[in-house]
């Protein structure tokens, strides 16, 4: 699992504009539990307990993202695809290194 973790930092495709860091995600609704799953296409993989319906998987991906970035729910939002498995978080109050380091798939 740790060569997750390098792909991760290496690989994941982060965009900052004006302050706000950008990162893409691919997610994958109706996990059994949610996690992240590494990182592919430059694109944060991860796994979504709840089911793509009102909401409830994007609110489940911004509160877990919220959670291993150590920040407020208040500070991320859903920039792009709302509806879509591919989706991009606006992260406000985080560099690009950090953001890499935290995301890090844990062995």
């Amino acid at each position: 699992m740790a060569s997750y973790a390098l792909v991760v930092l290496e690989e994941l495709q982060l965009v900052s504009v004006d302050g706000v860091l950008y990162v893409p995600v691919r997610v994958k609704p109706r996990a059994s539990h949610t996690r992240i799953l590494g990182c592919k296409e430059g694109a944060l993989q991860v796994a979504v307990a709840a089911p793509p319906l009102d909401g409830a998987a994007n609110q489940e991906l911004i509160r877990e993202m919220a959670r291993r970035l150590g920040l407020p729910k208040s500070h991320l939002r859903l920039a792009s695809g709302q509806r879509g498995r591919n989706k991009r978080i606006a992260v406000q109050g985080l560099s690009a290194e950090r953001c890499r380091e935290l995301l890090s798939v844990r062995p």
